[in-house]
């Protein structure tokens, strides 16, 4: 019983001290340059969003992160779009971002490895990662004011008041 219990406040101690952190990923932009994790990464903060071409919060949500990216990039903050395209919609991936304007990099992650490695299941998903790669928060879906609750996130983050 005495080891049963050890284990069990190792299991919590583990749990609560381990925190998962983003690797050095490596995929194709959308003009076909490799980039990997550690070049675009941010100075203080990284948002990474995971979305589709199919995805109608993506679309609504990547103009709000535009927004975002563009007010806080010089305080330290990068965004990484990974769009999860598949073989059969990847075509459309380029055209899209064009037309929605995104002015953070949009890298394929066509066979979902990142998303499997990180426990992506909804689009979009944020994932804040802080300057040691550490995951720090996930916001999954989007609707319309969650803009503010994300803003308000990284403003704390980057301590900006």
């Amino acid at each position: 019983m005495k080891n049963v219990f050890i284990i069990g406040i190792l299991f919590i101690f583990t749990s609560l001290t381990y925190s998962q952190k983003v690797y050095d990923f490596e995929f194709k932009d959308i003009n076909n340059s490799t980039k990997t994790y550690e070049e675009l990464k941010g100075k203080k903060l990284t948002l990474i969003d995971f979305w589709a071409t199919w995805c109608k919060p993506c679309k609504k949500a990547i103009p709000e992160l535009n927004k975002i990216y563009e007010k806080y990039r010089s305080d330290g903050l990068q965004i990484i779009g990974i769009s999860c395209d598949g073989p059969r919609s990847v075509s459309k991936v380029a055209p899209l971002s064009k037309s929605l304007q995104i002015k953070y990099p949009v890298l394929l992650d066509i066979n979902s490895e990142l998303r499997t490695d990180l426990n992506v299941s909804a689009f979009p998903t944020l994932i804040f990662v802080n300057e040691s790669g550490e995951i720090i928060k996930t916001h999954e879906g989007f609707v319309s004011g969650d803009e503010k609750e994300i803003e308000k996130e990284i403003k704390g983050l980057l301590n900006i008041k």
